[in-house]
């Protein structure tokens, strides 16, 4: 589920793909979007800091950032009518994206199972397009969570009742031959 939050800097991805961002020992990790920000060199990184590849640079007089769903791009710099491009959002996608290995904090790495990152451009080669100002809910339905807890909890207590009951007829049997 995608959820609104009118923030500019946030991103979700509509149906399947990853973006690519770069870890701080130089390795390649995949995350799904979320809240991006701008760091001190102006770079367009993940919440925790991670650029995305390509390093899209923003202008330090940028006004406001518009990302397309196709993954350009645009700021709005002081004085100036017109939008300019400063970078294009590329995804990748995999042949079993299931198979990923979590890093935690909305980040996957590339495993055996998953197969290679291919390449994939927003909105074409079945991968997913931008939703800028949104971000991707958890897939857990707390609701349904809960009602499977506490079925796992009544049968739990019928389990431990039963055995109680097999016990108690035990001692009983014992008690008889007495």
């Amino acid at each position: 589920e995608i959820k609104p939050t009118g923030n500019a800097l946030d991103v979700a991805i509509n149906g399947t793909g990853f973006l690519e961002v770069t870890m701080a020992d130089g390795s390649r990790a995949f995350s799904r979007g979320g809240s991006l920000k701008v760091n001190s060199e102006g770079l367009l990184v993940t919440a925790e800091g991670q650029p995305l590849k390509p390093g899209i640079t923003i202008p330090p007089n940028a006004q406001s950032i518009t990302i397309s769903p196709t993954g350009q791009v645009k700021v709005l710099v002081a004085g100036q009518s017109t939008p300019i491009e400063v970078g294009q959002l590329e995804m990748v996608r995999f042949g079993n994206p299931s198979s990923l290995q979590a890093l935690g904090n909305g980040l996957y790495r590339a495993s055996e199972g998953s197969g290679e990152a291919i390449a994939a451009r927003p909105g074409q080669d079945d991968s997913g397009t931008i939703v800028q100002g949104s971000v991707e809910a958890s897939n857990v339905k707390m609701v349904d969570e809960m009602v499977g807890l506490m079925l796992a909890q009544r049968a739990y207590e019928a389990s431990v009742k039963v055995a109680q009951a097999a016990d108690e007829m035990l001692g009983m049997v014992n008690n008889l031959r007495k």
